[in-house]
């Protein structure tokens, strides 16, 4: 009988190797949280390439740029689940062992498995500690926050905007048309099939605004006017 693989692996191939395997996985989830903002992109991996010491996903469902001076670790972790559905990722992590982001396999574990069965893998990990709600109570989401109010003119103007995060290791745009727009349990919700956004209320404490030949470019900036690697791009008359 062929042994199950450990809950959770380190992989010992190269970030572009973990990065190409995971077209093979179907719809695949990137998900990168930094200062109060998680940003998400959904869907198929197209393409994998290398460009000047990064590795770029692209296509209709992705775009992203991994810097490989930053990103040198990876682990496969089987662990995750939503309800009765397991949710296996890659972590792509940093050298002190901290995980920067991640690529979860929406479609379970068997394209998960097929995916990762050709990477070189390394040691068996132990699986990490569950943390226990805080039982903290959410923050309300005021109409007037000001990292709303962009996000609520694009939706009102149907304009195509650009939404960006940098985060440790990584920058990951999206571009398109916000349908709707969520306050919930605390945040600011963009949910569209390619796209998610989850930005903490009050994240935001102003928008760096600046315009060229009737484009905008917005830089979001902290209450300690630190950025917090969020930024918004389209037409000034949207934004």
């Amino acid at each position: 009988m062929t042994p199950l693989p450990p809950i959770r692996q380190r992989l010992a191939c190269s970030v572009l190797e973990a990065a190409q395997a995971t077209r093979a996985m179907g719809r695949v989830m990137l998900s990168a949280a930094a200062n109060g903002a998680t940003h998400e992109r959904i869907g198929t991996v197209s393409e994998v390439l290398l460009e000047d010491g990064h590795v770029r996903l692209a296509g209709g469902a992705h775009d992203a740029r991994i810097d490989l001076a930053v990103v040198t670790g990876l682990v496969a972790d089987r662990s995750g689940r939503m309800k009765d559905r397991v949710m296996p990722r890659i972590e792509f992590q940093n050298a002190a062992g901290e995980t920067l982001f991640a690529m979860i396999a929406l479609d379970g574990l068997e394209p998960f498995e097929g995916a990762v069965a050709g990477l070189a893998t390394g040691l068996a990990l132990p699986e990490k500690e569950r943390q226990a709600p805080s039982g903290e109570a959410s923050t309300e989401v005021s109409d007037t926050d000001p990292g709303a109010l962009p996000l609520q003119a694009a939706k009102a103007h149907a304009g195509t905007i650009g939404i960006a995060l940098a985060a440790p290791g990584l920058v990951q745009r999206w571009q398109g048309t916000v349908a709707d727009l969520r306050p919930a349990m605390g945040f600011i919700n963009i949910i569209q099939p390619d796209f998610h956004l989850h930005l903490k209320a009050g994240a935001v404490a102003r928008w760096a605004r600046v315009e060229t030949d009737g484009a905008a470019r917005l830089e979001a900036f902290d209450t300690g006017g630190l950025p917090l690697g969020l930024t918004l791009t389209g037409p000034a008359a949207v934004l």
